[in-house]
């Protein structure tokens, strides 16, 4: 029984997680002044759990393995769990408001017998005199302040001018001291460099935005092996030693890599891949030899070699001999690190695949992470990392700029922030003097980013990853598109309402359609309505032109129909448009004359691609064509293209609201019966009629222009006669330019080809309507409820 109670209260020991007491959330502290520096206050009851008593020194733990040494004073007001802290001891502790800091008792405090405290160089700058007299004497006589070696602390003086120092050195050698009133204080030497401090306040995981699950599973992989390794040698399995994180350029993988060197305290050693190439034989790997040594030397250490498919490419794939050499010395050098050396590589790249296989299984880079194009919780995530030290103004919604930006990584939000800042200032450039040395306060403290910067910021910037696609949300609406209604109507339900209401196809159980296929004459507005789809749902749209997708290069067509998927799927929501689908999915194996059947293997590729099209990324396909006749019917099955679509001549109604379209930002005249013209343009396409406009208009611009030159001949022989005609008639496109115009009209499409393809589309109806007299039979009963009915079946179903 005693053996039983034992192992209950060591598992209950062990199984259950308690908050530490002394871990608490910081606030603001209630005084400011230079006295409350080195200060923090704590709730009576929070001093006594914790044995800290009036006037005691306690060690403060921030993040980073950073600590620094305050006097504990209680305060009633403070609530329990939580410290009050000064900004001082919140910027050498890497802490903000609401964060939460660990609080140790410190019964080793002693006074020192000398400090050395150096300046920093901006804020002394132009300041002359005494500086120990002026603000160290007055700072830390009769105070007995605890100092922390490599803390800031700063001293208003007498002037109001306020000086940054830094503790350099404690005598005797120890980190932390209490500087009494025989201390030795010296302040002789160079001021310190801010640059210098800066560099050592890197990021940290906070600067990390949009990658919680990438960043929890990058903290198991590195942080436990550096800083608890018995976790692995008591389970007796070795840590993991290399991670390899991939994903697009700007998505944050330089950036983890340093939050994680700096969060975890770890000697970090970057390899820039090109950097350690060298002329000289031998010498490139002599020097990934060398950091690898300096990084056993000062472990715990991090190596992260950054772009490492430039130094690491597969050996079958490259040419050069000094590239293997180093595949096969890095080979060798991760095979060498001692499974307790506590030395961590991390390497990044954009191209996973075209590292050498060898590299990436397990010993070497034991995992790999998707660090992958932010979701819309992600991307504000991002927003609210990048916009924490900037100046909005009220009207700013974040979530509407996260939802707007479909495709953008982190760099690319970056680039939007800093765009809106220069709009802010662009606008205030008429107020500020560029001669001036300082800038008026009334003006900066008026200047803020509103919600129109930000929109204008968003006009002029695009996802970084997909510039070479030229993905782009069209500006083409419904209104410009007349008729239509009902393929209108069908689109918006295949592509709208799952973008717009994903929550309505969970409802129901069901996963939308995702492909679509225009056919119909040439200029009846497939490739608009494609357009105008992407725009209404605010898509990204990616415009495929099918002849583009073939090169000379064998399996390079593939390739590039494999590359603008992936494309699409980092942009998602998006729409692919296959422009001329014709040109690349024709039916295989009747191809006279196809060099190496690649037509055939870009179709395969092409059905690979959408059967491998998921859910989740919501990636719409249209294809367009006019010659349905001579698609692979593989791809005109359900689940790929499975919406097919006949875009028909337009009839009188729609040939009207074309024309309504094409003029609706031209001045047209009162005379100009566009019914009329509607009824006479029977058999026109949309693109036949739009032409039409465009020649009226072109009419107009000569009669316009002619009548300008008319007008200023006339000046020029009769001045005082133009006085008094001053009143010209106002430009407007007339009947006359219209049935000008008409005479030049003609129809792009006969009447065989509209028979041709009305005769597909009957065919295909009557293929797919098999089931028009299908009725379900009538109940003799009435039914039983739903739910009833349903768990009935359930049951049946194993029976």
């Amino acid at each position: 029984m005693a053996d039983d109670a034992a192992a209950a209260s060591c598992s209950t020991a062990t199984g259950t997680s308690k908050r530490a007491e002394n871990r608490l959330v910081v606030e603001e502290a209630k005084v400011t002044t230079d006295e409350y520096n080195s200060i923090c206050t704590l709730h009576p009851a929070t001093m006594e759990k914790l044995s800290i008593y009036h006037g005691d020194v306690v060690l403060l733990k921030g993040k980073r393995r950073r600590d620094t040494v305050c006097v504990a004073l209680p305060d009633d007001e403070c609530g329990e769990g939580k410290i009050l802290i000064g900004e001082v001891a919140r910027s050498n502790l890497r802490v903000r408001l609401a964060d939460v800091v660990s609080v140790h008792p410190c019964h080793d405090a002693r006074y020192g017998a000398r400090v050395h405290v150096l300046p920093l160089d901006d804020t002394v700058e132009g300041l002359s005199g005494d500086l120990f007299e002026a603000y160290l004497k007055p700072y830390f006589v009769d105070a007995y302040r605890p100092v922390r070696k490599g803390d800031l602390f700063l001293v208003r003086g007498g002037m109001m001018r306020s000086v940054e120092f830094k503790v350099v050195d404690i005598d005797p050698a120890v980190d932390y001291c209490i500087v009494a009133n025989d201390t030795e204080i010296f302040c002789d030497g160079d001021p310190v460099r801010r640059e210098d401090e800066e560099s050592l306040d890197g990021v940290g995981y906070d600067d990390v935005g949009g990658m919680r699950k990438q960043l929890a599973h990058i903290r198991e992989l590195v942080e436990l092996p550096l800083r608890h390794p018995q976790l692995f040698k008591s389970i007796g399995v070795k840590p993991p030693k290399g991670i390899l994180l991939y994903g697009p350029p700007g998505s944050g993988k330089t950036l983890i890599a340093r939050a994680v060197a700096n969060e975890t305290g770890a000697f970090f050693f970057c390899i820039n891949g090109p950097e350690i190439m060298s002329k000289m034989a031998g010498e490139s790997e002599s020097n990934l030899r060398k950091a690898f040594e300096e990084a056993e030397k000062n472990a715990p250490s991090i190596i992260f070699i950054d772009e490492i498919d430039s130094i690491a490419p597969n050996r079958d794939k490259t040419h050069g001999e000094v590239e293997r050499r180093i595949v096969s010395q890095l080979l060798t050098l991760m095979d060498g690190l001692k499974a307790r050396a506590h030395v961590i590589v991390m390497g990044a790249t954009n191209r996973p695949n075209s590292i050498d296989p060898a590299l990436r299984r397990f010993g070497r880079f034991d995992r790999e992470i998707d660090i992958g194009v932010p979701d819309e919780v992600g991307r504000l995530e991002v927003l609210r990392v990048h916009t924490k030290n900037m100046k909005l103004a009220d009207d700013v919604d974040l979530d509407v700029v996260a939802k707007d930006t479909y495709g953008y990584v982190g760099a690319d939000l970056a680039a939007l922030c800093t765009e809106a800042a220069l709009q802010c200032i662009r606008e205030k450039m008429d107020v500020i003097d560029l001669e001036d040395e300082t800038i008026d306060a009334e003006v900066l403290s008026s200047m803020a980013i509103t919600n129109d910067h930000l929109k204008t910021a968003l006009a002029g910037t695009n996802p970084s990853a997909l510039r070479e696609t030229m993905v782009e949300v069209p500006n083409v609406s419904w209104a410009d598109i007349g008729g239509l209604e009902g393929v209108k109507r069908e689109l918006q339900e295949t592509v709208q309402y799952p973008v717009e209401h994903p929550e309505k196809f969970e409802k129901f159980g069901m996963s939308p359609s995702m492909g679509v296929l225009f056919y119909g004459p040439p200029g009846c507005g497939k490739t608009l309505l494609a357009k105008a789809i992407a725009n209404e749902c605010q898509a990204n749209f990616i415009s495929v032109k099918g002849p583009e997708l073939l090169t000379k290069w064998f399996g390079e067509s593939e390739a590039n129909v494999r590359e603008i998927f992936d494309k699409a799927r980092q942009s998602a929501p998006c729409v692919l448009f296959f422009d001329e689908l014709d040109s690349i999915a024709t039916q295989r194996g009747g191809r006279a004359g196809d060099a190496g059947g690649a037509g055939d293997r870009v179709l395969n590729q092409l059905l690979t691609e959408m059967d491998g099209m998921t859910a989740k990324k919501t990636v719409f396909i249209i294809g367009a064509t006019n010659r349905p006749d001579i698609i692979d019917s593989a791809l005109l099955r359900p689940g790929r293209l499975d919406q097919l679509i006949y875009i028909p001549v337009p009839d009188e109604a729609s040939r009207l609201q074309i024309f309504k379209a094409c003029l609706r930002r031209s001045p047209v005249a009162g005379d100009v019966d566009l019914g009329a013209l509607a009824r006479f343009t029977a058999g026109f396409s949309g693109a036949d009629i739009t032409e039409i406009c465009q020649r009226a208009c072109k009419h107009a611009i000569r009669e316009d222009i002619e009548k300008d030159m008319e007008r200023e001949r006339q000046a020029k022989e009769m001045p005082e006669d133009m006085a008094v005609d001053c009143a010209q008639e106002p430009a407007q496109i007339k009947a006359v330019h219209f049935e000008e115009s008409m005479r030049f009209a003609r129809r792009s499409v006969s009447d065989a080809d509209i028979r041709k393809y009305q005769a597909f589309a009957q065919t295909l109806q009557q293929s797919r309507g098999f089931g028009n007299e299908f009725r379900f039979p009538k109940q003799p009963q009435a039914p039983e409820p739903a739910a009833t009915a349903n768990a009935d079946d359930e049951d049946d179903l194993y029976n």
